[in-house]
């Protein structure tokens, strides 16, 4: 039986190497200056920040219609028997809801999949999917093992600010690091689906520093890692850097990546962060 794998534009994965796995691609929205842009295809985050800086409102962001996901199925359904259809977190966007409507017109063809994680979290996943795939296992034996990975996953990452998430409504448990003095960095992790509060710290150095500490933790904790490391716009210095202290601790390095529009959308830019997996389930 061959499987296709679906996923959305808030895995994050650069386009390339979607194609080179043969993943179809859903992209979200961007809703600025009340005209809708598909993110990463009609509007980059460079771009995107670039308004903002610029002056333009703060933009919203909206999920795939159900038609749009039951075209890309049938589209994966010419070809393969079966469809994995992988998306980000329902607490943090209504995506999987407009998969799981279009996923009915084509019985137990279409199985969907609530990742409870967001960007690169939702990225390995997908990787990870890709590599089961190849390796002959069947739909429910690939769900069956991502849902024992992501019981160990973790997505942590610092932002320069909070406001972007506060305005857009996906700040969750993070709300208790609203506020406070001066300078101080919020650390916020994706947990049971929803940005939550990872801590705090003062200064971006040091949370920079909490970063490298947590991974070699993790390194320590699970006998080594797969890992992303993750950017918004002007965080990209910062995301080298948070690499270069990790040398010689025991990665499986799956590359450095550029966070989305629509990510970026609720974290701003500046935001630095890491992926995490055990190496195997």
């Amino acid at each position: 039986m061959s499987i296709a794998i679906v996923t959305d534009s808030t895995s994050d994965l650069p386009h390339t190497r979607l194609r080179e796995l043969g993943v179809v691609n859903v992209p979200l929205y961007v809703l600025l200056e009340g005209q809708l842009y598909q993110d990463g295809v009609q509007l980059s985050a460079p771009d995107l920040v670039a308004g903002i800086q610029a002056g333009l409102k703060m933009p919203t962001t909206s999920q795939p219609s159900p038609a749009e996901f039951a075209a890309a199925y049938r589209k994966a359904l010419e070809t393969a028997d079966e469809v994995l259809s992988l998306h980000i977190s329902g607490q943090l966007s209504g995506t999987v809801g407009s998969a799981r409507l279009a996923a009915q017109e084509f019985g137990d063809r279409v199985t969907v999949v609530d990742s409870q994680t967001v960007t690169l979290g939702l990225g390995l996943q997908v990787l990870r999917a890709a590599e089961l795939v190849q390796a002959g296992q069947t739909v429910p034996e690939i769900v069956a093992t991502l849902q024992r990975v992501h019981q160990r996953a973790d997505l942590r990452f610092t932002v320069d600010t909070l406001d972007f998430l506060r305005l857009n409504g996906r700040i969750g448990g993070a709300s208790a690091l609203l506020g406070g003095l001066l300078n101080i960095k919020p650390m916020l992790v994706v947990r049971g689906g929803r940005v939550d509060a990872g801590g705090r710290v003062r200064g971006r150095q040091k949370a920079l520093a909490d970063l490298v500490q947590h991974v070699q933790q993790y390194a320590e904790q699970h006998g080594g890692a797969r890992i992303a490391f993750l950017a918004t716009v002007g965080g990209e210095t910062d995301r080298a850097a948070v690499r270069e202290k990790l040398a010689g601790v025991p990665l499986q390095d799956m590359g450095d990546h550029s966070i989305g529009a629509v990510v970026t959308v609720h974290a701003g830019p500046g935001a630095v962060g890491v992926a995490l997996e055990p190496l195997t389930a």
